[in-house]
């Protein structure tokens, strides 16, 4: 038998965020009505090694039937060497025969469906009306939400802040052409949010750099950036103040630090969170619920996800015959 397989650009040809958006809605409204089995990701860290592996497997049943695995090493020091921090490969099975399918480029996968679903999250949380950006983070992934927020608000502004302010202001030289609302380059965190309604951090940061006292009213904030149990990147009085959304509620109760350290701190409950994002879609949970309300949706990412866009990515790939086809 072949398998196809996909590489980087052309998976980020054949799913572009705007498209991604769509398949992510239907990935998270699949998990929800419980057409999709999503266990927990698996983490492997070696002693002294540079950074860790994650096993993400999942199934979906139905007329999209298919098992996925995507196998991703998150190394923090690559950006430092010009590569994205996630590497390794999504893999789409037969669910009729368990065979190989396909195996597609996960970084690629990664940052554009981990977005989409942040422009999923901000397109049923945020007010109507918000178009200040503040962009925390300079990254592959504040490439993509930048777009993922542009697709599903009409923005007027975006305020970008990094750790290290040469890359912030590449981003917005590379990216200010794309877009008709001006990209501005901050000094710190606290300037980006001055007047900001709309949220997006996306860094490796470790400790909070988001405060409470920062963050406007009606404001709605996606955090992505952390994605363990030690780490986070909003403090635990602006994790109190929040409404909490999330993609799956066992996740975050087991890999969150921006929820388990707050928990920890005593700040919140363990009924802190309101909803999963697809009981929201579904209608079983109404989501923002005032104009004054500040909504949180705390990305972690999930394996439905990876399955989703690569069964998306196969069937398009062979609908524009795209890709290249390897004996296995």
């Amino acid at each position: 038998m072949k398998i196809l397989i996909l590489q980087q650009q052309e998976v980020a040809e054949l799913l572009p965020v705007k498209e991604c958006i769509g398949v992510m809605r239907e990935a998270l409204l699949a998990l929800a009505n419980g057409e999709a089995y999503q266990p927990l990701r698996t983490i492997t860290r070696p002693p002294n090694a540079n950074g860790v592996m994650g096993l993400m497997p999942s199934y979906v049943s139905g007329e999209r039937a298919a098992f996925g695995l995507k196998a991703i090493c998150v190394f923090p020091g690559n950006p430092a060497k010009g590569l994205d921090s996630h590497q390794g490969g999504v893999l789409l099975f037969s669910a009729e025969t368990g065979e190989l399918l396909a195996m597609m480029n996960a970084s690629a996968i990664t940052a554009i469906r981990t977005a989409a679903v942040s422009g999923v999250a901000t397109d049923v949380l945020a007010q109507s009306d918000v178009g200040n950006l503040a962009l925390i983070g300079s990254g592959v992934e504040a490439r993509t939400h930048l777009v993922a927020m542009s697709e599903v608000r009409p923005l007027r502004r975006c305020r970008i802040a990094s750790r290290h302010f040469a890359n912030a202001q590449k981003l917005c030289e590379e990216m200010q052409q794309e877009f008709s609302f001006p990209l501005e380059t901050v000094e710190t965190v606290e300037e980006a949010l001055k007047g900001a309604d709309l949220i997006v951090t996306t860094t490796t940061a470790r400790e909070p750099i988001l405060r409470r006292e920062w963050i406007a009213p009606g404001a709605h904030l996606n955090l992505v950036g952390s994605s363990t149990p030690k780490t986070r990147e909003a403090d635990s009085e602006t994790m109190a103040a929040v409404s909490l959304f999330v993609d799956r509620r066992e996740s975050t109760l087991n890999e969150s630090g921006d929820y388990l350290l707050a928990l920890r701190d005593g700040v919140i409950g363990p009924d802190h969170i309101r909803a999963e994002l697809g009981e929201v879609l579904k209608g079983d949970h109404p989501g923002r619920t005032s104009a004054e309300e500040i909504t949180c949706f705390k990305s972690l990412g999930i394996g439905v996800e990876d399955l989703f866009a690569a069964e998306y990515l196969y069937r398009t790939a062979q609908e524009k015959n795209v890709g290249t086809w390897v004996e296995f």
